[in-house]
């Protein structure tokens, strides 16, 4: 293990950091309130904690280009998950089981222990006959700067018959007396998730497979996250290969003798198509966080591209934090972060609103607010309405609320110039007298949440300055409106 070649490759990055970071700050498509980094590209969220009294983001991070390479891992801090102080990289490539240009510090998680802050990752490597990946430990006594376990890799191979190359995201907490861990790996092009148990985080030990696809959920299954909430236990995973589905929860029980997980529940965490790789974790007021990545991979049917902001330096934020609630059916909801709520500014009021075809309602002109809806059902008469976001004389993303045959249409086909598809989902209408919608819009990209946080699709756009016109529009019969709230919301993030 070589510390003084981690350190000279971390400073490269943060020379290159510093080199580049003012001019990026600059880009017209650099979100107002959303997480990103100062520059160049980030993928996962890696690492998340609440420790020494701050939230701390760890992420898929590099920081020489635009778009992904060799992996480091970023890190930044933060007392409310809105505003963000950068910290050193925390992980770069050093190791021959982490050195590679198409391989690095791939994702992983985050624990304290032993008054220590240790970080969990894969390892991704080629020595000539294909891409390796492993499970590595990094440690740190201040929570800034850290060092390679000398005896990397802690887990150096799958079982027997399991994929080297598909081995990764190493999921880490404690239950009882153990640590535990799972990752993502496939067998006979099924997808698994792999759960070991060990004492000390360095010595780990096989215990079982702690669920797998038989064919449902796809061939891999990308950053696992297992945890416990209320009496029930939750398996999380981005999988590969199943189409339109990017993240995907699974609710049961867990049996800790036996080291297996046994679902009733399945359900998708966003129906947009960019939300990927969500990880959890615990903060100190007792809530489990959800963070994505709000992007996609080329292996994905609707994608085209990461985006037009590698013109400006950068690529990648990550989707507003949410807390998990579990429901009484055992079902979850994903609520954003009540943080959010500080960082409104006047609060804009308007009840009792009718909308038809000749009379639209225009809602606020901004390119970064929050709007809150409460739909009558019962005395509405359209069978589908529609937000237009975003909008000038050319372009608009259009977000229709199909009533009739209780469908969720995100389309922006005609947003950007840049953007493709229409992403969907169901929605759930039976008995219900009314509608929330909350939508969250940023410089690039547009989050909507209705159905009690149940049904959600977050999308990126990359509308330019002159798109800050926002409506509600029908084709036909009347559309009730109670009370609409909107707010502009305050620029946290450089």
């Amino acid at each position: 293990m070589s510390q003084e070649l981690l350190n000279e490759n971390i400073k490269k990055a943060q020379e290159e950091i510093e080199k580049t970071k003012d001019k990026v700050s600059e880009g017209k498509m650099r979100q107002n309130y959303h997480f990103m980094a100062q520059q160049g590209w980030i993928n996962d969220p890696n690492g998340l904690i609440y420790y020494k009294n701050k939230y701390h983001f760890f992420y898929q991070y590099n920081p020489y280009d635009a778009y992904w390479g060799a992996m480091h891992w970023g890190h930044a801090i933060s007392d409310d998950m809105l505003h963000w102080e950068y910290l050193p990289v925390a992980l770069a490539p050093s190791e021959p089981y982490d050195n590679h240009k198409e391989g690095g510090c791939f994702s992983g998680s985050a624990i304290e222990h032993d008054g220590k802050l240790y970080l969990v990752y894969t390892g991704t490597t080629n020595y000539g006959d294909g891409f390796i990946q492993s499970q590595c430990l990094a440690y740190s006594e201040d929570g800034v700067h850290f060092e390679k376990y000398e005896n990397n890799p802690i887990i150096p191979h799958p079982p027997e018959g399991y994929d080297e190359s598909n081995f990764r995201d190493p999921k880490v907490w404690k239950h009882g007396d153990y640590l535990y861990l799972v990752c993502g790996s496939k067998k006979n092009n099924l997808a698994s998730a792999l759960l070991y148990r060990s004492k000390d985080l360095k010595n780990w030990e096989f215990f079982n497979v702690l669920a797998e696809s038989r064919g449902e959920f796809g061939y891999m299954w990308e950053c696992p996250d297992f945890y416990e909430i209320g009496d029930k236990h939750v398996l999380m995973f981005s999988p590969m290969g199943i189409n339109e589905r990017t993240s995907v929860y699974l609710v049961g029980d867990m049996n800790y003798d036996t080291g297996k997980f046994t679902y009733t529940n399945v359900g998708q965490i966003d129906y947009g198509f960019d939300y990927y790789a969500p990880q959890s974790f615990l903060d100190n007021k007792g809530r489990r966080i959800i963070v994505g990545w709000a992007n996609a991979w080329d292996w994905m049917p609707w994608w085209k591209d990461w985006g037009p902001s590698f013109k400006e330096g950068w690529c990648g934020f990550f989707d507003l934090p949410r807390e998990v609630v579990l429901c009484p059916d055992n079902t979850l909801k994903f609520v954003p972060i009540k943080e959010i709520e500080n960082i409104r500014k006047e609060e804009k009021c308007i009840k009792e609103i009718s909308v038809t075809k000749e009379e639209q309602f225009n809602c606020i002109e901004s390119d970064c607010f929050e709007m809150e809806m409460d739909i009558d059902l019962e005395s509405t008469t359209a069978d589908k309405f529609s937000l237009l976001l975003r909008c000038n004389e050319n372009n608009k993303t259009k977000v229709t609320f199909d009533l009739k045959h209780q469908m969720l249409y995100f389309d922006r086909n005609n947003s950007d110039n840049w953007s493709e598809g229409i992403a969907r989902g169901p929605l759930i209408l039976k008995d219900k007298k009314n509608m929330k919608i909350r939508a969250f819009v940023d410089k690039s990209s547009i989050e909507v949440y209705t159905d009690d946080y149940k049904t959600n699709c977050s999308c990126n756009v990359f509308a330019d300055s002159s798109q800050t016109g926002n409506y509600i529009v029908t084709d036909e019969g009347c559309l009730n409106i109670r009370e609409i709230k909107m707010w502009e919301l305050k620029e946290t993030i450089k």
